[in-house]
């Protein structure tokens, strides 16, 4: 609890005690006469009483200070905002409603309700603040991720500096059980990095020269040199902090509806009340005590805390409850937009697959050793920069000629030549071996397809593809299990795209798209979803930011992405994981579905309180449940979108 929590819990408990006196303790204790209070504010004997209409009677003045005591404790904070907000012109909120209502009750003699009414209030008031409390921890733990300082080195000693102040390309020095305070690649060091906080993995990842680390992270065993590669506000962290701190500015629907619910509720309920006083009475003759009781009544119950707090409250916990699963969404509006997906669109390559080549089979002719082939052709593309060639290299663990390689010739479009081990190879495409005069086994399996050739005979196929990723499968089997269609949009060609999608169950490929394609594909798709459905596409590279921005939800990935494609998101996956898809959509259902729960539940019993109120049969107490119960249960459903769902 905070400070001011703590605050209000005692005076609670202070206004208790006084009650709980005042209830238990009999009359007769209390010394004194019975007097009477009069309007005109003197304390007079009964001998001197005034007619009744016009006085409020006391049995002894010691219980009524008890009850003012309470009242007072409990209420003063309500009272001043009530009156500071008649000064700056915002009348009509549940703080009028409240004092109007308490301060009526006890010039009508009713002191304990009046405290009563008040009391529970605060509770209410307390409940919702411990709630929005919770919910705003688990947002600022994501705070925490913001890095106080990085070192560098002057002069052999480390000094401390403002992250702001790290220039691009600048060495940093990341010690055990620091932040990560900018991203760069190690140059020195091996170490296992603590990403939790950025994705909700729990283990950790493991990082040495070369590979790549984002700001957030914190490094948990050995030290780290790292050569900065993007400024301080252009780091992941300060991106993620900005879209978490400027989610709430984009409200849902259901938030703006609220508001502007409230801002003409409120004052049609204040003079529902006062006709409430004033007709019947004029209409029937008498009874004023009778008819401003329940016009007080009408005011406790007709209180719209229920639906202020808790709408706001809910949408607040599900963006927290994402968060914490490694899920940015960017503002109330696409968590409720996302409840209405229906159909998921996809990238192929960085979202459905890994983007990395690798080798993912040898295919060696009669003869020849599949390990033999693979280093050949490794050796031969030693000197290539092209993204085949690392992949050869790397599954081959090759780095460098050792002296075997000479007279490299790099054909464009069909591959390269060159001596290996004395040995004339050639390594390429269908065409080179076309050239070369080889005749070679054609392989027509999806991907890239390497030819090897050894002094002119053939010597067998290496298959380079783009490998799924392990979750994709299941990521789309989930969708698809609740209900929604799956389509994939890719600019690779019509081969690779449908075993891709064959292996992953999709219901729809398109290929061979360039990025004006791929928006005109998205057009097509969103002319025909569902009515009353939304569209959401999934991707990470910068071609893939037009039709994010144009579809109704836009998710991309933040670790490997781009950061066009961040940009143009209204959801980021932090770690790329593309399972966190359903997540996010379980997420959103069971926020909107909580939504209207609090709205048709406070509706519903404010509504019947408020016919019962009015004719009588409702009194007091019941005003205190539909006002204060209907809030505190509204509240605690609303927490219930801080608990991620794990059934997905």
């Amino acid at each position: 609890m905070t400070k001011k929590q703590k605050r209000v819990l005692y005076r609670i408990l202070i206004a208790g005690a006084l009650l709980l006196v005042q209830a238990l303790v009999p009359d007769q204790i209390f010394l004194g006469e019975r007097w009477v209070l009069d309007f005109t504010g003197e304390w007079v004997a009964p001998a001197d009483w005034v007619s009744a209409g016009y006085t409020l009677y006391l049995d002894t003045l010691t219980p009524f200070l008890l009850y003012m005591a309470a009242y007072l404790i409990i209420g003063y904070d309500v009272l001043r905002k009530a009156v500071l907000g008649i000064v700056h012109g915002e009348i009509f909120d549940e703080n009028f409603l409240m004092a109007v209502a308490t301060v009526g009750a006890i010039l009508l003699g009713s002191y304990g309700e009046s405290v009563e009414v008040m009391l529970f209030y605060q509770i209410g008031e307390l409940f919702q603040s411990v709630a929005v409390g919770k919910s705003r921890r688990s947002i600022t733990e994501l705070m925490d991720i913001r890095p106080d300082y990085a070192n560098i080195e002057v002069a052999g000693q480390l000094k401390q500096v403002d992250p702001e102040e790290v220039a691009v390309e600048q060495i940093i020095v990341i010690r055990p059980g620091e932040r990560v305070p900018l991203d760069g690649v190690v140059v020195e060091g091996a170490s296992a990095l603590n990403t939790s906080a950025l994705t909700g993995e729990s283990l950790p990842r493991e990082v040495s020269a070369g590979d790549e680390v984002v700001s957030g992270c914190v490094n948990t065993s050995g030290l780290l040199r790292v050569r900065v590669t993007k400024p301080f506000g252009e780091s992941t962290v300060s991106k993620i902090l900005d879209l978490v701190e400027n989610s709430s500015l984009k409200k849902a629907k259901a938030e703006n509806f609220i508001t502007k619910f409230a801002r003409y509720y409120t004052p049609a309920v204040c003079i529902g009340a006062a006709l409430l006083a004033v007709i019947p009475p004029l209409l029937l003759g008498g009874g004023w005590a009778v008819w401003v009781r329940r016009a007080l009544t009408f005011l406790v119950i007709s209180c719209p805390c229920a639906l202020v707090i808790s709408i706001p409250l809910s949408f607040f916990g599900g963006i927290g409850g994402a968060s914490r699963s490694g899920i940015l969404v960017k503002g109330g509006n696409y968590l409720e937009a996302l409840s209405a997906a229906r159909t998921v669109v996809f990238d192929k390559t960085g979202t459905l697959t890994q983007g990395v080549f690798a080798v993912a089979e040898t295919c060696p002719a009669e003869g020849i050793r599949a390990e033999a082939l693979l280093e050949t052709a490794a050796l031969a593309e030693c000197y290539s920069s092209h993204p085949i060639s690392l992949s050869l290299r790397q599954s081959a663990g090759i780095d460098g000629d050792g002296g075997r390689v000479s007279g490299v010739e790099e054909i464009a479009g069909h591959g390269v030549t060159a001596v290996v081990d004395g040995r004339r190879v050639a390594v390429g495409n269908a065409r080179l071996m076309t050239a070369q005069g080889v005749d070679f086994v054609p392989n027509d399996h999806p991907g890239t397809v390497v030819y090897a050739a050894i002094d002119g005979t053939f010597a067998g196929s290496i298959l380079i593809s783009d490998q799924l990723k392990a979750t994709a499968a299941g990521a789309v089997r989930s969708l698809r299990s609740q209900g929604l269609r799956t389509v994939m949009l890719t600019g690779d060609n019509a081969k690779t795209a449908q075993a891709v999608g064959e292996a992953l169950g999709l219901d729809e490929i398109h290929s061979d798209l360039l990025p004006a394609g791929k928006v005109e594909q998205l057009e097509r798709l969103l002319a025909s979803k569902p009515p009353r459905s939304t569209l959401a596409f999934v991707g990470d590279g910068i071609n893939d930011a037009p039709v994010l921005s144009r579809a109704d939800i836009g998710i991309a990935m933040g670790a490997m992405g781009s950061d066009a494609a961040i940009e143009a998101a209204d959801i980021v996956l932090m770690d790329d994981d593309p399972a966190k898809i359903a997540l996010a959509m379980s997420i959103s259902r069971k926020c909107l579905r909580i939504v209207k729960e609090n709205i048709i539940f406070a509706l519903g019993v404010k509504a019947a309180c408020l016919i019962l109120g009015a004719a009588g049969i409702a009194g007091m107490q019941a005003a205190i449940f539909a006002d204060v119960g209907v809030m505190v249960l509204a509240v605690l459903n609303a927490a219930r979108t801080l608990r991620v769902p794990q059934d997905v």
